[in-house]
């Protein structure tokens, strides 16, 4: 017994000096961080080629359903057409001929918090396609999925994609569970949105809630005051009283919020019935197609395999440099949402037993 408690002792200092040494390790690199001041160059864009991707799955089914004779007589074929494109290639560049090359799609992502974190990387993403995109020749797909979340976060993404369709190339959205709210005000500058059949779309609305504390301090004899310069300055408040006169500029702000929320999607969609649409209200791809909120009913991996015959299908993402912190930071919040999924998912199991 005294053995096991001395060995437990033994493996508590070793986790405690494990524990304090990452923790030394993060606040170095976080401050190595901050010493390089700037953060722009911390980063690189990730181009993966799609129909490469799609290719390689259908040729592995094939193979495994061909007889051996078949499979070589397949792979020699194969090997003879990639001989036969890098000829030609080469043939192309030696003689100068201007190069006549297919379409290109150019596949961005957007998962969207209430943040709309996602802004930045999809900003270099797009100014980096804009340099090379061609009108007349290529088209941008943005798969999107988001709930909605701040005005100007998200105001600020649909911004960026409206750089796209200024620029003249066609902007398709792709949209496989969810874009309400701030999430359709982006998918809504695209000049096509797919939707698969049980995606969440529309939800033209703005919400604003707060608690307050005011009554639970006056009662505690907490007295809060709020000293402002300016009769707007702050129209309601956590812990202080909130007054009607306030409580009703703050209500007209909100109305005001809907109104510009409202006139910019009619711009970008005016076939769009706007008074029927934007009461707050959701509808699923389905019924979302008969309002005409989007345009047709298609998984983004439909349309894109679609894509693949047409064109190059190209996947472009900037991806920043994370410091150690950031990365034990998402280690441990990926371990800890895989635990409370574990556990919804134990307690769903039960309840269909």
């Amino acid at each position: 017994m005294e053995f096991l408690t001395e060995y437990g002792l033994f493996l508590a200092k070793i986790v405690t000096f494990v524990v304090a040494a990452l923790v030394l390790i993060s606040v170095i690199m976080s401050a190595a961080q901050k010493d390089r001041g700037d953060h722009e160059g911390e980063g690189e864009l990730k181009i993966r080629k799609l129909n490469e991707k799609y290719k390689k799955l259908r040729e592995a089914i094939q193979a495994r359903l061909m007889s051996d004779q078949e499979r070589k007589a397949f792979e020699k074929a194969r090997k003879k057409e990639q001989k036969a494109e890098k000829k030609a290639a080469k043939a192309n560049k030696d003689s100068g001929e201007k190069d006549d090359r297919r379409g290109r799609v150019y596949v961005l992502d957007f998962d969207g918090d209430i943040k709309a974190s996602d802004t930045d990387p999809l900003r270099r993403a797009i100014t980096a396609v804009l340099s090379i995109a061609d009108p007349q020749k290529d088209e941008v797909v943005i798969r999107l999925e988001s709930g909605g979340g701040l005005v100007h976060s998200y105001g600020l993404a649909a911004a960026q994609l409206d750089r796209i369709r200024s620029k003249g190339i066609p902007l398709t959205a792709c949209v496989d569970k969810v874009a309400a709210s701030g999430g359709y005000m982006m998918a809504c500058v695209a000049d096509r949105i797919v939707a698969s059949p049980f995606a969440i779309l529309g939800s033209i609305g703005v919400v604003a809630q707060l608690p307050n504390f005011h009554r639970f301090l006056k009662k505690n004899d907490v007295d809060f005051e709020v000293l402002t310069a300016g009769e707007h300055k702050r129209t309601m408040t956590i812990f202080g009283e909130n007054t009607e006169k306030g409580r009703q500029k703050f209500l007209e702000d909100l109305e005001d919020t809907h109104v510009l929320f409202k006139e910019y999607v009619s711009e970008r969609r005016p076939e769009l019935d706007i008074a029927a649409v934007a009461n707050g209200d959701i509808w699923f791809g389905r019924r979302a197609l008969e309002v005409k909120l989007i345009d047709e009913i298609k998984t983004s991996d439909e349309y894109l395999i679609e894509a693949c015959e047409r064109a190059d299908v190209v996947s472009v993402a900037y991806q920043r440099k994370r410091s150690l912190p950031e990365k034990l930071g998402l280690a441990t919040s990926a371990a800890l949402e895989h635990t409370v999924w574990k556990v919804l998912g134990a307690f769903r199991n039960q309840k269909f037993q």
